[in-house]
C-alpha cells in the first residue's frame, strides 16, 4: 500500500539556494519543451508529447539550450517535462471529449515570479538515510535536516517518490512510501454512522455527535485584509514586496494548517471508531455557485474530508459508503419516510407534516444517510428528482434536489442525551 507523508525541511542557506536552482531548472525545461511543441504545431509538423518523447528531445538539445545542465540533478529537468506531458495529454483528452469535467486549456509558459517552486526525485539514491532519523538525502543537494523522525513516520517502508516544494514560507518534502503492513487502530472499528456535512455544523453524525465549524478563514479575515492592503502599497518586484508576500504567506499557511489539523482529527476519529461510514457525494462545485455561501463552503473543505476518509478507512479496515447527492436526505422524514416538496435553508428543525415527528434538520439528514441503501441502476432514474424505489409506500412522490448547507454563523451544540432522547421530540 502506498502512503503519502509530508514533512517540513530545515535547509541551510546554501541548500535553500540549490533547491531554488533545481526548481528553476524544472521550470526552464518545461518552458523550453513547450516552446518546441508550439513551434512544431505552428509549422504543422508531426510531434509527440509523451514523457519519454520529451526526454529524448531534451537529451538531444540540452547542451545547446542549457550548457549549465550538469549543475543540477537530471530529475529536476524530468519534473518539468513530466508536468508538460501531463498537461498536453489532459488538454488533448479534454478537447476530444475523452476527459470529463471542465474544459482543460492548452498549457501556458511558467513565470519565475508566479510558478510554484517544485521538483521531484523518482530514480537514484534519495530519501531516508540509514541511521539518521532526522535527515533526508537529496541528490546534488546533500543531507537536509527535517523536522520529524522519518524512521518513525515511514515505519520501514520504501520511498518510491519524493517531491520537494516551497509553500507557506517553508520547504517541504512529500514522500510516497510503499508500506507493506497496515498499522492496526487502537481498537477495532465497530458500528455504523451517517455523516451530514454542512456550514453551521461541520459534521453531524447519526448518533448525535456534532463537530462544530470553527470558520478559520472568517476569523483570519481582518488579518488577511490588512496584509493584502499592505502588499498592494508595495512596488511590484521590490524587496519590500517580497517580504510582504512572505508575511501574507505565513498568515495563509496558518489558516490552512488550522483547517487541516481539524479535518485530520475528525476523519481519524471516524475511521478508528466506526466500521461503516456513510457520507454524501456532494456537488461542491455546484454549491459554490451560491456566492453568499461560497467562501464558507470552500473553508469547510468537504472534498478534503472525503479524500481523507478514503485513505484512512483503507488503513483501519473500515468501509466508506458514498450516497448519491440526488438523494433528498434533508427533506426525508427519518421516522416515516415522507418526503417534503420544499425545505428552505433557514428551517433548522425538521417537522414532518405527515406523522408529526420533530427533529434537528442535520441530525435527520445524518440518520437518513446512514439508513439509505443505494439501489441498483434499474431502480433509479438519474435526473433532477429521479425516482427511487422504496420498500414501503411513501406519501410524497416528488424527489427534490438537496440544496445544502446552512448559512448561519452560529454554531450550537445539540446536547444529545443517550439514545438521542434529549434532542428528538415526537408530537401528535
Amino acid at each position: 500500500m502506498l502512503k503519502g507523508i509530508d514533512v517540513a525541511l530545515d535547509p541551510t542557506p546554501t541548500q535553500e539556494r540549490l533547491m531554488r536552482q533545481h526548481a528553476g531548472a524544472a521550470r526552464f525545461a518545461y518552458n523550453a519543451a513547450l516552446a518546441h511543441i508550439k513551434a512544431c504545431l505552428d509549422r504543422h509538423e508531426k510531434t509527440g508529447w509523451s514523457y519519454y518523447g520529451l526526454r529524448r528531445w531534451w537529451n538531444g538539445n540540452k547542451d545547446v539550450l542549457a550548457p549549465w545542465w550538469k549543475e543540477n540533478s537530471k530529475e529536476a529537468y524530468n519534473t518539468g517535462l513530466e508536468a508538460l506531458s501531463n498537461g498536453l495529454t489532459n488538454w488533448w483528452k479534454s478537447k476530444t471529449g475523452q476527459r470529463k469535467g471542465r474544459r482543460v486549456g492548452f498549457p501556458k509558459f511558467k513565470k519565475r515570479t508566479k510558478a510554484k517552486r517544485r521538483f521531484t526525485y523518482t530514480t537514484g539514491v534519495f530519501g531516508i538515510i540509514e541511521g539518521d532519523p532526522y535527515g533526508l538525502k537529496l541528490p546534488r543537494i546533500g543531507r537536509v535536516h527535517c523536522m520529524e523522525n522519518m524512521l518513525l513516520r515511514t515505519k520501514g517502508g520504501k520511498v518510491t517518490r519524493m517531491t520537494i516544494s516551497y509553500h507557506g514560507n517553508r520547504w517541504h518534502a512529500a514522500l510516497t512510501v510503499d508500506v507493506s503492513e497496515t498499522v492496526a487502530p487502537r481498537r477495532k472499528p465497530e458500528g455504523s454512522v451517517g455523516v451530514d456535512l454542512g456550514i453551521k455544523t461541520l459534521a453531524t453524525m447519526s448518533d448525535g455527535t456534532v463537530e462544530c465549524n470553527e470558520r478559520f478563514l472568517r476569523k483570519a479575515q481582518d488579518m488577511l485584509r490588512h496584509e493584502h492592503r499592505a502588499l498592494s502599497r508595495k512596488q511590484y518586484g521590490s524587496n519590500r514586496y517580497r517580504k510582504q508576500q512572505s508575511r501574507l504567506g505565513r498568515v495563509e499557511n496558518h489558516v490552512a494548517n488550522q483547517r487541516r489539523d481539524r479535518l485530520d482529527k475528525l476523519t481519524t476519529r471516524l475511521a478508528n471508531t466506526y466500521a461503516d461510514i456513510h457520507i454524501e457525494d456532494l456537488n461542491v462545485q455546484g454549491m459554490m455557485g451560491n456566492h453568499k455561501l461560497a467562501k464558507d463552503i470552500a473553508d469547510a473543505a468537504f472534498g478534503t474530508i472525503r479524500t481523507m476518509l478514503t485513505y484512512k478507512t483503507a488503513q483501519t479496515g473500515s468501509r466508506l459508503h458514498i450516497i448519491d447527492h440526488w438523494y433528498p436526505s434533508s427533506k426525508t422524514c427519518s421516522n416515516c419516510g415522507a418526503v417534503k416538496a420544499t425545505l428552505s435553508l433557514n428551517e433548522r428543525t425538521y417537522h414532518c407534516e405527515h406523522c408529526g415527528y420533530t427533529i434537528d434538520r442535520d441530525l435527520n439528514a445524518a440518520i437518513n444517510i446512514k439508513n439509505h441503501v443505494a439501489p441498483s441502476a434499474e431502480e433509479t432514474v438519474n435526473a433532477r428528482g429521479g425516482n427511487v424505489r422504496r420498500d414501503s409506500p411513501r406519501v410524497a412522490v416528488r424527489n427534490p434536489v438537496k440544496r445544502e448547507p446552512s448559512s448561519s454563523d452560529r454554531c450550537v451544540g445539540l446536547g444529545v442525551s443517550a439514545g438521542n432522547g434529549g434532542m428528538l421530540t415526537k408530537t401528535n
